[in-house]
């Protein structure tokens, strides 16, 4: 089993920045593939950024891709997610998730989910 706890989420204007945290916690994360998706009210859950267990290779979503960054530390069991020129529209519960294959942009391939943490951006 594999504990996910996110965290940095909050209120922001419009183009501020914000920058995700998932710790993980119960096996060694470098054993995953690891994902963020986002959530907002009335919509499904979708899919942000992704990142392989080795070799730091990432995936984007069209609609974050060189706005957001995703990155690991795989000594502090951790995941980031930082997001600049932050849109309305991307205000959000974003989720991280662990992947014990390879990284996927299709939530049901993710094995274990953090609770989510709330991303609200104010025009």
């Amino acid at each position: 089993q594999v504990q996910l706890v996110e965290s940095g989420g909050g209120l922001v204007q419009a183009g501020g920045s914000l920058r995700l945290s998932c710790v993980a916690s119960g096996r060694t994360l470098s054993n995953y593939a690891m994902g963020w998706f986002r959530q907002a009210p009335g919509k499904e859950r979708e899919f942000v950024a992704a990142i392989r267990r080795s070799f730091s290779i990432t995936y984007y979503a069209d609609s974050v891709k060189g706005r957001f960054t995703i990155s690991r530390d795989n000594a502090k069991n951790t995941v980031y997610l930082q997001m600049n020129n932050l849109k309305p529209e991307d205000t959000a519960v974003y989720y991280c998730a662990a992947d014990g294959g390879s990284p996927s942009r299709r939530s049901n391939e993710y094995d274990y989910w953090g609770q989510g943490t709330q991303v609200t951006v104010s025009s």
